[in-house]
Order: structure tokens, then C-alpha cells, then sequence
């Protein structure tokens, strides 16, 4: 059977062709999903260490962004951050749904409880277990009901667009919010600002992925194929 086609990502990028660096991303659900995705990999225990313990560059960006997310833009099955705060350290495999690319939520395997065949007064978790009460065996499969499996993927509301920054801080896109980066950044010419739309595949998820562990330039770093230094000078290679 072939494999499953990767699915791609369509970003909207806002550029400063003068100082050749990326000033935001316009975003969609699945991209910022994807970001914070990443936090529920052990990368996560790791950026909520104190900061002079730990450089975890731009995920500790992307750390306070889910932390001062207000919860008015979560899915209501995502009330609580902790999953992604406070990772509970497990792998993760493709046979459990993950996705490095597009993660989904797929709901857990439904508990099986077992109740005695003989009294039906005891249950367990563990077919075949010996009920205390009358010694028969646990083989009665029993059903929960009044429990919802929720069909939502992902962690945010697709209901709108995101602004995700070069040092990928995420927040919800507004055009107060965009005027307020582009002063905060000290673009006052915009005749050297392009929107160039990208897209997001496999490769990228890679570099980003990469490049957020050392640079907090990390959209200019990827998209723009830029290395950035500590002197914040950037040297662009030309794209073939």
C-alpha cells in the first residue's frame, strides 16, 4: 500500500525585502497546530525549565505563547494546557496517530471493564481476573455510556486567522495587532514590505524545527534561507 501523501501547509508571509528578514506569517489552524504540537514532545519539559537553566530559543517563545493564549481561542476538549505545559513523557508513533507534520487528536482506545459472569457484583479492568466475591472469572465485557468522544483536532479554533512572528510567538491576527508588529519592528517604509505566499511541507517542518532550537529568526532562517548570527547580521543565499 503507498504511503499517505504529506499534506501542505499554505502560509502568507510578510517580508522586509530592505532588511531581508521575515516580519510575520499569516497562519491558518493547521500551522499553528502543528507549532504547538511540538511542545507535547519532550522539547516541552525542557522549555519550562528557568530560563538561565535552559536557552531553548524560540520554543520558549512559543512556550509563553500557549501559556498566555487566552482559553476563548482553545477547543473546548483543550480547556487545560497541561498536555502541552506540562508534557507527560511517552514516545510517540505513527501507530498512535502522531504526525509531525498535521497532528491530530485521536481519541484514546475505549477503557474495557469486565464484570464477574456469575454474581455481575465485582468488575475489573483485567479479563479472566478471579472475582473476590465468588470466584468466577471476569468475563462479562461491560459498556460506558454517557461519555461524548469528541471530534475535534488539533488545540485551537479555526475561527481566526493567526499571526505567527519570525521568533514564533503566536497570536491571534488582527489589523490593530499587524500595525502594532510593523511599529514594534520600526518598518516605517512600506514600499519594502512583499507578501509572498509559501508552502509548508515535510522539509520545512524539518528546518523549522531545526533552526528554533538555536535562532529566534526562525521563518527568516527557513524561508528566506538566511543564517542569523548574534551580531543579527544575515547572510541570504540565493535561492537556485
Amino acid at each position: 500500500m503507498a504511503a499517505a501523501e504529506s499534506k501542505v501547509m499554505s502560509l502568507k508571509l510578510l517580508i522586509d525585502t530592505k532588511g531581508k528578514r521575515v516580519l510575520y506569517a499569516e497562519a491558518g489552524k493547521d500551522f499553528v497546530d502543528f507549532l504547538f504540537q511540538s511542545l507535547s514532545l519532550p522539547v516541552g519539559t525542557v522549555v519550562s525549565l528557568p530560563k538561565p537553566q535552559v536557552n531553548a530559543g524560540s520554543l520558549a517563545n512559543l512556550y509563553d505563547s500557549m501559556k498566555n493564549l487566552n482559553e476563548s481561542y482553545l477547543l473546548k476538549s483543550k480547556q487545560t494546557k497541561d498536555p502541552l505545559l506540562k508534557p507527560v513523557l511517552h514516545s510517540l508513533s505513527a501507530s498512535q496517530g502522531f504526525n509531525p507534520l498535521l497532528p491530530t487528536n485521536n481519541a484514546p482506545a475505549a477503557t474495557k471493564c469486565y464484570a464477574c459472569t456469575y454474581c455481575r457484583q465485582q468488575a475489573s479492568l483485567e479479563p479472566n481476573a478471579t472475582c473476590t466475591r465468588c470466584n468466577y472469572k471476569m468475563g462479562q465485557v461491560l459498556s460506558f455510556v454517557g461519555v461524548a468522544v469528541s471530534e475535534e483536532v488539533g488545540f485551537v479554533k479555526d475561527m481566526v486567522p493567526y499571526m505567527v512572528m519570525d521568533d514564533l510567538a503566536v497570536t491571534p491576527l488582527s489589523t490593530m495587532s499587524s500595525f502594532a508588529l510593523l511599529h514594534k519592528l520600526d518598518v516605517k517604509d512600506m514600499s519594502v514590505v512583499e507578501e509572498k505566499v509559501v508552502n509548508f511541507g515535510k522539509d520545512e517542518a524539518v528546518k523549522l524545527l531545526s533552526a528554533s532550537l538555536y535562532t529566534n529568526n526562525v521563518l527568516t532562517d527557513v524561508f528566506l534561507n538566511c543564517t542569523s548570527s548574534n551580531s543579527k547580521k544575515r547572510a541570504c543565499k540565493r535561492e537556485t
